[in-house]
């Protein structure tokens, strides 16, 4: 007997023959309690034979979505003991691996799955949450759906038993079953794969459908839809007046269609959930790592010693991906925006303001430039640029609209070259011309201004390299000025675990799958390691995960008008980051139209109509240097995902990328 000085609870040995005799004689619904690794599902599965043998009936519910011993990961499942094993009548999906933070709506779910019949035994397999507040909740949620009359709490040896309290105060009827000594908690990698089993078998001959998420409702935690990146392999179920009709996981997401594979197509759904199940890079059904914003921060002029940078208002530093970026010269200041490729030693440069605050080792660094215009705000930083290219440095490549080779050209006539030798800057300019490039070479000390050969542009994309592109867009600001995007390339990952359960051995082919999928030949041929052949569609609709990059665009000074907003919209849709300029309040809506800038408002909608991520507004108006909690709040008014410098938060408002964190 154990005892604990007030009451003594009976002891059962592990015998599963008695044990169904001693309680499921006199009870129906037992609640089988204990932490990971006593064996709660297989001493299930014994008294669920033991019934069958003495022609009893017997359902069974599990109820851990991490570690189901039947049905589905992500679910809580219902089954019937039949030809000596569980046969899965219905389950209910949670989305979720975690019981524990979970517990309301895997509660709810086993309430929709309690048999309405009163006759037959019910096991139910209660997950190992047996701590703290979590624990104690989701058993009283248990008792209260399933409406337990008795528990058999299975304990590790040397261990008291979990919530014993708890239990005393929901029932009496307690009977304690030491853990046979084999039994052990498989290892989470174990664990990982045997779900992964259970998963992939569920959609293996699954089919793709196309979900409109403007028709029906989004529940559960989905992370943002700007964060196309964090849809791909996660896992989400199909609800009709909130019943499950059937589980599925994420291909990918473009726009507000939602591409999912799943076994079949119900007849109707109105809901989609979806939690913090997804399938990792290896492969693995496993808890998605939780969506949370790149780091941005607002740096206070008021913490730089350099007195310029302190009318130039805060710096904004943060991450896009694999990017690290930094606009030098604050909200204020003149336009640089400096993006760092943290694994390539690189520094790519989008405007050319006031430069003297840019370390000359980046400076150094840097391979290419993206000029929106050439109003001295935006070029006037070319002269550091150009001192730090002296030396043996390769050409450094400038991007901007028309004229700006000619631009180039004055600035390094203006200058006596005499003493520079073969250490003279050199420089790849080109002139983006609506569907072309216009190149050319120039070099400090020479004339000549040599043309190169023209590029056809195909989509905006005027550079093209492994890992990224940058796409441009022309405006309007009483002269041509160009918007960009850096738009990361698709990561394209291989799933080990569907390798190794097909005998596929790695090879040249794999590389030219992903070639394939980049370039968008999914009806190209692919030969197998078993020498079968297959279209690139087929094998890499199980074998590939494939996650879009993080995009991060920059505009500034365009004019607010329905063309302009047209264009960028296209541009930024769906961007992580977007910096855009917010020049003017509204009260000055006037100097905006003659100038040829936007408004704050202007600012805001259009990033509310990219559907961006997040908004970083910028090039104020000096103006407003002693105003910015009002420029910022006229943007939040209409657009919710603009970042707002720490200081300047009102009480109870928070960022949105911090809400979704």
């Amino acid at each position: 007997m154990f005892s604990n000085n007030r009451h003594y609870l009976p002891v059962l040995a592990y015998r599963p023959a008695e044990i169904a005799t001693t309680v499921l004689t006199h009870h129906r619904r037992i609640l089988l309690h204990g932490p990971p690794g006593v064996g709660k599902s297989t001493l299930a599965a014994q008294l669920a034979h033991e019934l069958n043998k003495a022609g009893q009936s017997c359902y069974g519910i599990c109820a851990d979505p991490g570690s189901p011993a039947f049905g589905f990961p992500g679910a809580v499942s219902l089954a019937r003991w039949q030809s000596d094993d569980w046969q899965v009548y219905s389950y209910e999906a949670i989305c979720s691996l975690n019981a524990g933070r979970f517990r309301l709506p895997l509660v709810l779910a086993i309430q929709h799955l309690i048999p309405s019949s009163d006759n037959n035994i019910l096991l139910i397999d209660a997950p190992g949450v047996t701590r703290g507040v979590a624990g104690s909740e989701l058993l009283q949620g248990l008792f209260e759906v399933a409406a337990v009359d008795a528990v058999l709490m299975l304990t590790a040896a040397g261990r008291p038993p979990a919530l014993l309290d708890e239990l005393r105060s929901l029932t009496s009827h307690i009977f304690i079953v030491p853990a046979r000594v084999e039994a052990r908690q498989p290892g989470k990698r174990s664990r990982a794969h045997q779900r992964t089993k259970l998963w992939n078998d569920y959609l293996k001959q699954g089919i793709e459908q196309t979900v409109d998420l403007t028709q029906v409702n989004i529940i559960g935690t989905p992370p943002p839809l700007g964060e196309v990146s964090a849809w791909a392999g996660r896992q989400v179920a199909l609800l009709n007046r909130n019943q499950t009709q059937v589980m599925a996981e994420v291909k990918h997401l473009h726009g507000k269609r939602l591409t999912v594979r799943l076994p079949y197509l119900p007849h109707a759904f109105d809901s989609l959930v979806i939690r913090d199940t997804q399938r990792s890079l290896s492969g693995l059904v496993e808890t998605a790592v939780p969506f949370a914003a790149e780091p941005l921060t607002y740096l206070p002029a008021s913490n730089t010693s350099d007195p310029l940078l302190q009318h130039s208002g805060m710096q904004v530093m943060g991450r896009v991906g694999q990017i690290d970026f930094c606009l030098v010269n604050g909200i204020l200041g003149d336009p640089l925006l400096h993006v760092r490729l943290r694994q390539q030693r690189r520094s790519l440069l989008f405007d050319l303001g006031e430069g003297v605050r840019l370390p000359a080792r980046i400076a150094h660094q840097v391979t290419d430039v993206f000029i929106s215009h050439t109003h001295i705000d935006h070029i006037g930083g070319f002269i550091m640029l150009l001192r730090s290219r002296i030396g043996e440095f390769p050409p450094c490549r400038l991007y901007g609209p028309p004229g700006l080779a000619q631009h180039i050209k004055g600035f390094l006539q203006g200058i006596l070259w005499d003493r520079i030798g073969e250490r003279a800057p050199r420089f790849e300019v080109a002139e983006v011309h609506i569907d072309r490039l216009l190149r050319f070479r120039l070099q400090a000390g020479q004339q000549a201004c040599v043309p190169l050969a023209e590029i056809k542009l195909e989509a905006g994309v005027i550079l093209q390299e492994t890992g990224f592109c940058i796409r441009a867009q022309l405006l309007d600001h009483h002269t041509p000025v160009l918007a960009y995007a850096f738009e990361p390339t698709k990561e394209t990952n291989i799933r080990k675990d569907y390798l190794q359960t097909h005998n596929l051995k790695p090879g040249p082919w794999l590389a030219q799958v992903k070639k394939h999928l980049l370039a968008g030949n999914d009806e190209a041929i692919i030969t197998l390691p078993d020498g079968t052949m297959t279209s690139v569609a087929v094998i890499a609709t199980n074998l590939v995960l494939i996650k879009p990059g993080k995009k991060l665009v920059y505009a500034t000074d365009f004019a607010d008008t329905a063309d302009n907003r047209l264009r960028l919209q296209a541009l930024a849709r769906y961007a992580h980051t977007f910096f855009c300029e917010a020049c003017f309040m509204e009260t000055d809506t006037s100097q905006a139209t003659q100038t040829g800038h936007l408004t704050t408002r202007a600012c805001g909608e259009i990033a509310t109509a990219a559907e961006v991520a997040r908004l970083v507004p910028f090039h104020f108006s000096q103006r407003y240097a002693d105003q910015l909690q009002q420029v910022y709040d006229e943007i939040h008014a209409v657009c919710s995902c603009v970042v707002m410098p720490p200081v300047l938060q009102p009480v109870g408002r928070t960022n949105k990328q911090d809400e979704l964190s």
